[in-house]
């Protein structure tokens, strides 16, 4: 009986119908990890959500393109921390021939993530080098329309990953990664130096003023979330750039809640939010005046 027990498990492991944790709860170190990833998706879900329902019940920020990308990287990263509880809190290896895979859903919400800052990225450095141009080429609607295009982009790649065979989606995604993340990092890198003394360059002509102050900040804050968003993707765009070289396997870690290089960028969809709220004043004015004080009003 006990036999059959066991052989009866082994096979549902094969299959890949059983979910446990990724780690056995056997240790503290184990036990430790497994309560990280949970708080992990939970403040990635939370934070993310508070900035999304500030953005949306205040209609001065709702008008401003930069908060549109954010509103983007918002939906996205609240899609990431919900599919982290599957994909870093279970035993899920979410790669091209697992069982367990999400069919390349999950990476794309991160992937979206990522094209949301490089577009917010573009509009800033377009709107600092041609704001004149740039009132009358990007108006809201146009702003829309580039965030559905990337989305759909996103999900297009998917459908065509999950119909080719194993093989030529693997090398799809190798060449369509490795060529992505080599322009992403140059073009992230000089963009925001250029930026950074285009605008500070500009500001010192403007004479004092609270508007000046204002795009001060704004820019220090855009600047800032490149930084943080360099700091912990690039990890990961080395890796896979060396791996792609040296033709070796890049995925030797369990899952992704046990890979640190991949548990930096959605240690990044936190602290974006964060630093969302931390820079940006009618943003923190909206959430801790109206969102979180509806939700307390609420639990009452």
């Amino acid at each position: 009986m006990s036999a059959a027990v066991g052989g009866g498990r082994n096979a549902l492991n094969e299959t890949g119908t059983d979910l446990s944790p990724v780690l056995p709860l056997n240790s503290f170190g184990n036990v430790v990890i497994f309560l990280f990833n949970i708080v992990l998706a939970s403040a990635i879900i939370i934070l993310n959500l508070s900035v999304f329902l500030s953005i949306m019940i205040n209609d001065s920020l709702r008008s401003q393109n930069q908060f549109m990308y954010m509103l983007s990287t918002c939906i996205s990263d609240i899609c990431s921390g919900v599919s982290y509880y599957y994909v870093g809190v279970l035993d899920v290896r979410d790669s091209h021939d697992s069982p367990k895979r999400t069919y390349h859903i999950v990476p794309t919400f991160l992937g979206l993530s990522f094209m949301a800052i490089l577009a917010a990225q573009a509009d800033r450095y377009h709107a600092v080098t041609a704001p004149f141009k740039y009132s009358h080429r990007m108006t809201r609607n146009r702003t829309i329309l580039v965030i559905l295009a990337y989305w759909v982009y996103a999900f297009f790649i998917v459908g065509v990953i999950n119909l080719v065979t194993l093989g030529v989606a693997r090398q799809v995604t190798a060449i369509g990664t490795f060529v992505g993340n080599c322009f992403t990092v140059i073009i992230m890198i000089g963009l925001n130096v250029r930026l950074f003394i285009i605008a500070k360059y500009q500001l010192e002509r403007d004479p004092p003023s609270v508007e000046r102050d204002s795009k001060r900040s704004s820019i220090y804050l855009i600047v800032l979330v490149a930084v943080f968003f360099l700091c912990a993707w690039l990890p990961i765009f080395i890796h896979i750039i060396v791996c792609s070289f040296f033709g070796s396997t890049c995925y030797t870690f369990k899952n992704e809640g046990t890979d640190p290089m991949r548990m930096l960028p959605r240690m990044n969809a936190v602290l974006t939010p964060v630093l969302y709220i931390r820079g940006c004043t009618p943003l923190r004015e909206t959430l801790f005046g109206k969102v979180w004080k509806m939700c307390s009003t609420k639990r009452r």
